[in-house]
């Protein structure tokens, strides 16, 4: 009997998923990677075709899958604004709907499963910085709520799937993460700013800059996600996974504009409605739990992500699904 762990990744063909199936396959398990190509793209996941461990499925988690598998990390969901905003109902759909289907699929199985959750649960935060006890200020009607509810409600399936069910289940709330494979067209602060400095395109600020964030490199995120699944079964959590650095969206664009050697002007737009004035996590549980704590810094890590855009741009390859 093989020994082999068999592992879904639910969005794996997206940004975070492509580098857990690195990940894994480089720890020699069975991987299978699901996808409907919404957000996502073949081309982060081209390289693990030749992987005799590797599969790859066309799917859309709204919709049950019957497969055998003995871990499920849940990662299918838009993650940037412009994309989970482009049809808000099927963003809902996705985290609600998918987050049922995968829990039915853990339930029948017996697979443990882990829910890539998000600081965006916490909203526009009172508390700062965010600790997982914190209940979150999240408008319900917002343009925003499809993506922050549907996440919400998701947990929450999660948990009561444990509680009724006896499912067993992680809950990582997920925050900022940046670095190679972000979709140049995805709206995220981090490669549209890098995409504009490399263009030499005025960069565009939301409001006036001075509401924070924190970036986190995803080999870092890949790091503690994975730690997590493998950690003790009573470790529900959630825990929240980024780095606790924190910077304004002035002072990144500035940065950003420094590595590039950029002669980007700065140029300042209207805020989105209902987008968070501060987003910083408290990590004391997950460094408590796993010993973890991020490595990369934002310097390191914004050469890294610069380097792979550049790439792109100047040859050309522009993903395509």
């Amino acid at each position: 009997m093989s020994t082999v762990k068999r592992t879904l990744v639910t969005g794996g063909a997206g940004f975070l998923g492509s580098h857990l199936c690195d990940f894994l396959l480089a720890q020699g398990r069975d991987v299978l990677c699901v996808d409907n190509y919404y957000s996502a793209s073949k081309e982060n996941i081209r390289h693990c075709f030749d992987n005799v461990n590797f599969e790859l499925m066309r799917h859309d988690v709204t919709f049950p899958l019957y497969v055998e598998v003995d871990e499920i990390y849940n990662f299918a969901c838009p993650a940037s604004p412009v994309h989970y905003q482009r049809d808000p109902v099927q963003t809902t759909k996705t985290n609600v709907h998918g987050a049922i289907n995968v829990l039915g699929l853990a339930k029948r199985t017996g697979a443990k499963i882990l829910q890539a959750s998000t600081s965006e649960v916490y909203g526009d935060p009172e508390q700062h910085p965010q600790q997982e006890n914190y209940w979150g200020c999240v408008n319900p009607i917002g343009i925003r709520a499809c993506y922050d509810e549907g996440k919400r409600c998701a947990e929450t399936l999660f948990f009561d799937y444990k509680r009724q069910h006896g499912v067993n289940i992680r809950v990582l709330r997920i925050f900022n993460t940046y670095g190679p494979r972000m979709d140049l067209n995805d709206g995220r602060v981090v490669s549209n700013f890098i995409i504009q400095a490399l263009r030499n395109e005025p960069i565009t600020i939301y409001g006036d800059g001075t509401q924070t964030r924190s970036f986190c490199y995803v080999d870092d995120m890949i790091e503690i996600v994975t730690r997590f699944m493998d950690g003790p079964d009573d470790l529900t959590g959630p825990i929240n996974a980024g780095n606790p650095e924190e910077y304004t969206i002035k002072q990144l664009a500035e940065e950003i504009l420094r590595l590039t050697h950029s002669s980007s002007g700065l140029i300042y737009r209207d805020l989105p409605d209902d987008d968070p004035k501060q987003r910083c996590p408290d990590i004391g549980l997950a460094g408590e739990k796993f010993n973890w704590e991020p490595t990369t810094g934002l310097r390191e890590g914004l050469r890294k992500t610069i380097a792979y855009f550049d790439d792109v741009l100047t040859q050309g390859k522009c993903p395509i699904n």
